[in-house]
This record gives C-alpha cells, sequence and structure tokens, in this order.
C-alpha cells in the first residue's frame, strides 16, 4: 500500500473541524487548536488513524471477510459510489465465487439493518422476485401495463433502500462509515450485533465508541474522497491477496491429488516387472507325447 502524506490531507481540506460551540468534549484529544472559532484537526493523528483503518480494511480483505459501507450524506454519495464501482471492476475478475464481500448503503438506513436482517431480508427477495418477474414475458402478459408499471416504481423505490445490501446473508463483518454522528443508528446497530466500525469521525463526534476512528473533516468533498479511496484501495489489496491466496491452495491440492495417483501407476509397473521376471524365471514343463 503506499503511504499517505500529511501535505495530502492538508490539502484535501482534512484538518478543518466544526465551530467550537458544536464541538464534543471527547474529541478534544484530536484537536491541534482553534482559530477563528474553528477546530483545526490534528493531521499527524488523523494520518495514524487512517494507517491503523487501513492496516486492519487490508487484513479484513485478505481473510476474506465483508465490509459494509454506510455514507448517505449529500456530500459523500456520489463519490461513495463511484469507489464501490471501482473496487467491484477491480475485483471482478476473482475466481473464488465468493463475491467481493462489499456492500453499501448510500440512500438511507433502514432500522434493523443489522439487528433484524431476517425481516429486513424479506424486502431483498421481494426485489429479486419482481426483477424475475419484469424479465419475463410470460408474467408480465398475465398483468396489465398499469400492475407491470407498479413493478418498476416499486423496484426503483427498493432498488435505492437496498440495492447494494441485497445480497446480505448475515452481518457484515466490519462497517467503514463516511460521518459516524450522522450515522449515528448504523453504529449504534454495530456495537450491539459485535460489528468492527471504522469511521470518519469529525470534532462533533465521540470518537471513542468507533473502533478504528479516521479523525478528520467529514462535510469537504476532497476530504472524503482521499478517504473513502484509499480505504477502498486497503480493501482491493487484501482482497486480492485473498483471492491469490485460495488459487494457490487450489492448485496445491491439484497436485497433492496428482501424486497419489502417480505413485499407483509406480506400483503397478513394478508390480508387472516382478511378474515378468517370476515367469521368465520359472522352467516351462515338457510336455511327454503318447505312444500308440
Amino acid at each position: 500500500m503506499r503511504e499517505i502524506t500529511l501535505e495530502e490531507l492538508l490539502e484535501a481540506g482534512c484538518h478543518f473541524g466544526h465551530q467550537v460551540t458544536r464541538s464534543n468534549p471527547k474529541a478534544r484529544d484530536f484537536v491541534f487548536e482553534a482559530r477563528d472559532n474553528i477546530q483545526i484537526i490534528d493531521l499527524a493523528k488523523t494520518k495514524e488513524g487512517l494507517d491503523n483503518a487501513a492496516a486492519y480494511i487490508k487484513e479484513l480483505g485478505k481473510k476474506g471477510k465483508t465490509l459494509l459501507v454506510v455514507a448517505t450524506k449529500r456530500q459523500a454519495q456520489g463519490i461513495v459510489n463511484e469507489e464501490i464501482a471501482r473496487a467491484k471492476e477491480l475485483l471482478k475478475d476473482g475466481k473464488s465465487g465468493q463475491g467481493d464481500g462489499l456492500y453499501y448503503v448510500t440512500n438511507r438506513w433502514i432500522g434493523g439493518i443489522l439487528t433484524n436482517l431476517p425481516e429486513v431480508s424479506k424486502n431483498f427477495k421481494k426485489l429479486k422476485d419482481l426483477k424475475a418477474n419484469l424479465a419475463s414475458p410470460e408474467e408480465k402478459a398475465k398483468y396489465t401495463k398499469r400492475e407491470v408499471g407498479l413493478w418498476e416504481k416499486e423496484i426503483q423505490r427498493l432498488e435505492a433502500l437496498y440495492g447494494g445490501i441485497s445480497e446480505l446473508k448475515e452481518k457484515p463483518d466490519a462497517m467503514f462509515v463516511i460521518d459516524s454522528h450522522l450515522e449515528e443508528l448504523a453504529i449504534k446497530e454495530a456495537a450491539n450485533m459485535g460489528v468492527t466500525t471504522v469511521a470518519i469521525v469529525d470534532t462533533n463526534a465521540d470518537p471513542y465508541i468507533i473502533d478504528y476512528p479516521i479523525p478528520a473533516n467529514d462535510d469537504a468533498v476532497g476530504s472524503i474522497k482521499l478517504i473513502a479511496s484509499y480505504i477502498m484501495d486497503a480493501w482491493v489489496e487484501g482482497r486480492k491477496d485473498f483471492e491469490s491466496s485460495l488459487a494457490k491452495a487450489s492448485q496445491e491440492k491439484e497436485k497433492e491429488e496428482v501424486k497419489p495417483k502417480k505413485a499407483e501407476s509406480k506400483e503397478k509397473k513394478e508390480e508387472k516387472k516382478e511378474a515378468k521376471e517370476k515367469t521368465k524365471s520359472t522352467p516351462k514343463k515338457e510336455t511327454k507325447t503318447s505312444k500308440k
């Protein structure tokens, strides 16, 4: 992984916090100073938090675990959608058959996604069934144009809410959040379900409820872009290592399966050779001709 620099963090505007009056007292450890009533975040601690978070995310991907990205604020939606698409594009050639393990929520967090997944997953099934019906001319022929039009509207609604998590079968192993203060409900659900959290934490939020806090500006587009892309790069690296380790293990398994067959064929050859030698060494019996 490439090393991120303090200059990059500074240029991206990661150091700008909130007004002093809106600050969370628990975030003071990450504040360098206050200028014109605006808190300035210590970029050395931003870099430290980002490095720790990226190392964890890379290790997570390396183990083949799953990651859920949550970014519902307006500034972050487009950026995160682009980064998710980029990561999926880089991982689309994976041969493990286990997908890329990456899920996302960028529209609205629906309560119960983690704490009541079996109930929420009914909407996942509904979305899949509607898509299947819409793709089937036989099914469409059974309904009126108005009813089919209602299907399309319902698909759009469900896709906006659940499109990024429709393949989620169980709780994710970790969650990466843009703006831990805004996504308070998601953070609480993760804590209740034992899901590890990685989040951008601004000066108005509590960093101690996050497992891997990244103290930084969560409003500036440049800051969100830099941190999100760095975390996604870490995920892609880890996931590629996972894919290569699976491929290596598969090759070794194939070699191990081939070895006994070769050894067996070698033994058979030796047995045949011994049998031939025995037949050569045994004297032939003389056949007596009977006299009339």
